[in-house]
């Protein structure tokens, strides 16, 4: 087991576990946010390959509308 802090509160995964296994697991969608693991964003593209390791910042942002 390894502990991140995703989006600031201490989070216990799986070692090896990806952007996308911890994305599907949050249920959260694939499309409309945006991923940064130590302030480095991370492509749609590598969520699949990226393995988080143990005191990874993960932050997860949100696309908004509005005014």
């Amino acid at each position: 087991m390894i502990t991140v802090l995703f989006n600031d509160a201490p989070r216990q995964l799986a070692t090896g576990e990806t952007v996308a296994e911890l994305l599907q697991e949050l249920v959260l969608p694939p499309r409309g946010i945006a991923v940064a693991v130590n302030g480095e964003v991370v492509r749609r593209a590598d969520w699949a390959s990226h393995a988080l390791s143990d005191g990874d910042r993960v932050d997860v942002l949100t696309a908004s509308q509005g005014g």
